[in-house]
């Protein structure tokens, strides 16, 4: 293999920008920062989320990013800066590296992921459960 994940997550964190927990922590009323959980679904239910962050699991991200898409978000289409992450900072960086790539005008990624979040004492929710119909 020529170019193995590690490599992949050098380059994407070489052009990615990056922000730590403490200043995600510090911002975390600015409405011109949305963050963006893509971890799956599943861990979400074992592990919580940081209120407030949009969940937009790594395997749609490109789907609802893109306006041309059927399933597109209208989030992804508001003036914010769009912050990845996922448990420790691998996928996010790769995805939002993506995401550049596509034009999303401003995208980031945490460092660390949600597993730094969790240690540095950011506040964690359960995942809301669907009701039984």
């Amino acid at each position: 293999m020529k170019r193995g994940y590690k490599i992949l997550v050098a380059e994407a964190e070489a052009l990615v920008p990056t922000y730590s927990v403490e200043e995600l922590l510090a911002r975390q009323q600015d409405p011109l920062i949305q963050l963006v959980d893509v971890r799956d679904v599943r861990e979400l239910e074992r592990d919580g989320m940081l209120p407030g962050a949009f969940h937009a699991p790594r395997g749609l991200l490109e789907f609802w990013v893109d306006p041309e898409s059927p399933y597109f978000k209208p989030l992804f289409g508001e003036p914010r800066e769009f912050v990845l992450f996922c448990a420790a900072g691998w996928r996010s960086v790769l995805a939002a590296r993506t995401l550049m790539d596509m034009g999303l005008p401003r995208v980031a990624h945490m460092a660390g992921g949600f597993g730094a979040w969790k240690a540095a004492g950011g506040p964690v929710a359960d995942k809301p459960r669907k009701a039984a119909p």
